[in-house]
């Protein structure tokens, strides 16, 4: 029920095809978030319009709220959202993550997870707070964010209840590092993941089903040693694919390293998944150095903040709430096929935000996924042709190049 061949590899990017029990996932594939199964303002008739091929649930949310039980008598998380393609799991190491060492080292999605990245928009948290996890060798202890009751994770817990929500691929219980911890904690933490890894497979092999695929996950932080004796390590236990998570440094060029230092060390018949990365200009970087999926909330919470993926602007993007598109007829992208560049105009979109509509919020998600859908089938078709260097080169300078043209115009 479950395989992965490649098709074509050019340089270390890889075109493949997933098959799972629900559907083919062709890669490399971003994979649209579905925290509390549901990617926000979207219904699942819509993900499929715009040809989003997988999505990620989130156990740690999922677990509080509705409860693992109400999800698996509607029928798992498949029957329970009506999305009938692909699903993914992730094992909450990162919430629990973001609940601990990151309240003490104020850093977490929404603050930048790379702290030499300041300059580019990303910021720290303004404020650092206790942690509400404590972590030990049988798991983690937590309290809920919701009503403050106390939870207990465990390596084969995590397993159980992401074998009754019903994910396709699911994910092993990890503990995730900040770029602020040091070696020995790092070291300390990525062993405590490998036998959590192994307790994780015990339990999986026992009470699966063989209707879903567990996904080892490669810890180490930034250490180069840590890294590739992770990744070997996970690679001989027999997981069906694998997931690279944890610090990946303090900058997007030390992520660039560690995906050199891991992705060699995995085998090439399995598929990697990047966990947590996904803007635009992280796509064709991540992509040749040989990773097949990953996941991200980037698209889906600028689309909320009324920040929207364009091709000729600035970093790929461009906020609709700026004035110059006031009276702007042109879509977000004349290029773009979405629906919502096919019927609405930028002054239209602004005119939303501006009056703080829900309907912007909608439409400027529809655009961002649709926007990433489009771009990694280009990246795949590209893969095969053997052309991806030339595509890369290609995309970014004519990108330059538009933005360029599109600052003329204005002045």
């Amino acid at each position: 029920m479950f395989s992965f061949e490649i098709i074509a590899i050019d340089g270390n990017a890889r075109a493949g095809r997933l098959i799972t029990p629900h559907g083919i996932i062709e890669t490399p594939s971003f994979v649209p978030v579905a925290t509390q199964a549901t990617v926000k303002s979207l219904s699942p008739r819509e993900l499929r319009d715009i040809k989003a091929q997988v999505i990620i649930a989130n156990t740690y949310h999922l677990h509080l709220r509705p409860g693992v039980d109400v999800i698996e008598k509607m029928g798992g998380l498949h029957g329970f959202m009506n999305w009938d393609d692909p699903l993914m799991t992730d094992s909450g190491g990162f919430q629990i993550f973001s609940h601990g060492a990151a309240k003490e080292h104020g850093v977490g999605k929404i603050a930048s997870i790379f702290p030499e990245e300041q300059d580019r928009g990303g910021h720290l948290s303004s404020k650092k707070g206790r942690p509400l996890v404590t972590v030990d060798e049988e798991g983690v202890m937590f309290f809920s964010y919701l009503d403050g009751s106390q939870h207990r994770f465990t390596p084969e817990r995590v397993v159980d209840i992401q074998k009754k929500l019903g994910a396709d691929m699911i994910l092993v219980l990890d503990e995730c590092t900040s770029p602020f911890h040091d070696y020995e904690y790092t070291k300390m933490a990525m062993e405590r993941t490998h036998r959590w890894a192994m307790r994780s497979l015990e339990a999986f092999h026992r009470i699966s089903d063989k209707n879903q695929a567990l996904f080892g996950i490669v810890q180490g932080g930034a250490f180069q040693d840590l890294r590739e004796k992770s990744a070997s390590f996970i690679a001989e236990q027999g997981f069906q694919g694998f997931a690279i998570g944890g610090s990946l440094g303090r900058s997007k060029h030390d992520m660039h390293t560690v995906l050199e230092w891991t992705t060699p060390l995995l085998p090439d018949d399995r598929p990697r998944h990047l966990l947590g990365i996904g803007e635009i200009d992280d796509v064709f970087e991540i992509v040749k150095r040989g990773i097949d999926l990953f996941d991200c909330v980037t698209p889906t919470r600028m689309a909320r903040t009324g920040t929207l993926f364009a091709r000729s602007a600035d970093r790929f993007r461009i906020h609709i709430s700026n004035e110059r598109f006031k009276e702007d007829p042109c879509p977000i992208e004349k290029e773009c096929n979405c629906y919502t560049c096919r019927n609405y105009s930028r002054a239209y979109l602004r005119h939303l935000f501006m009056a703080k509509e829900l309907l912007g919020i909608h439409l400027a998600t529809i655009h961002n996924l649709f926007f990433m859908e489009s771009l990694m089938k280009q990246i795949r078709a590209a893969i095969i042709e053997r052309k991806f260097e030339a595509f890369k080169d290609e995309w970014k300078v004519s990108s330059v190049a538009l933005q360029a043209k599109t600052t003329m115009s204005l002045q």
